[in-house]
C-alpha cells in the first residue's frame, strides 16, 4: 500500500510502489498469501508504525498512554501520533515528508511557544503556537518545501499562517481528519490487547 513516506516522490512515477508491487524474489508475483487474524493486525501496526515513522517502543508508549485516558483508545492513539511536532511541521506544509519534518525539528529549526524545541516526539496541546525560529526563515529547503506543498490543504485542527511559517493548534484532533490512507485502528488496539 503507498503510504506517501517519500514525500513528492510518491506523486511522480517514479514511486516504488508504482513501479514494483509484489513481494521479492524469484516467485514474488505468484504468491498469494491469505493474511488472517494476527498477521491483519500486525499488518495494520507496521502501516501506523511506518506512516508516522516511529519506533516500536513509542509506538507503544503512545497505546499505554491512551488506554489510561477517556475515550475511543484507537482515537485518542491516532490524535497523539498526529500531535507530535514532526508530523505537525509536516501537516503545516513547511516539510515535504514526516522524515524532512523530523530534520527541520532535529536541527532547531522549530519554536514552539517562542521556545525553541529539537524533540520530534514533543507532544503539541491546543492553544501551542508552532513557527519556524527567526534565524532559519530564510532556509532554501524550508521555503522550497512550502512552496511545494502550497496546494495541499491544512487540517482544521490547525490554524496555519504560510507566508509567516507558523501555526497554531486551535483543538484536538478529530477522528475523520487524522489519517489520509485507509487503516483500521480497532485492530491494533485488539493486537495491543492480547
Amino acid at each position: 500500500m503507498k503510504l506517501f513516506l517519500k514525500g513528492e516522490r510518491c506523486h511522480t512515477e517514479k514511486c516504488a510502489i508504482e513501479k514494483r508491487n509484489f513481494a521479492p524474489g524469484q516467485h514474488g508475483k505468484d504468491k498469494k498469501a491469505k493474511v488472517v487474524g494476527y498477521g491483519l493486525q500486525l499488518r495494520e501496526k507496521q502501516k501506523a508504525r511506518r506512516y508516522y515513522q516511529v519506533l516500536e517502543g513509542q509506538f507503544r508508549n503512545l497505546y499505554e498512554k491512551a488506554v489510561k485516558q477517556k475515550g475511543i483508545t484507537g482515537e485518542l492513539m491516532l490524535a497523539a501520533l498526529e500531535k507530535r511536532l514532526d508530523n505537525v511541521t509536516y501537516r503545516m506544509g513547511i516539510a515535504t515528508s514526516r522524515a524532512q519534518g523530523r530534520q527541520l525539528v532535529r536541527h532547531g529549526h522549530v519554536s514552539v511557544n517562542g521556545k525553541k524545541v529539537n524533540i520530534p516526539s514533543y507532544t503539541v496541546k491546543p492553544g501551542d503556537s508552532v513557527e519556524i525560529r527567526e534565524s532559519s526563515k530564510n532556509n532554501t529547503s524550508i521555503l522550497a518545501a512550502r512552496d511545494a506543498t502550497a496546494h495541499t490543504p491544512s487540517p482544521s485542527w490547525l490554524e496555519v499562517d504560510r507566508d509567516a511559517l507558523k501555526a497554531r493548534i486551535l483543538q484536538q484532533p478529530k477522528r475523520e481528519e487524522l489519517v489520509q490512507i485507509q487503516l483500521n485502528e480497532q485492530l491494533i488496539v485488539e493486537l495491543y490487547s492480547k
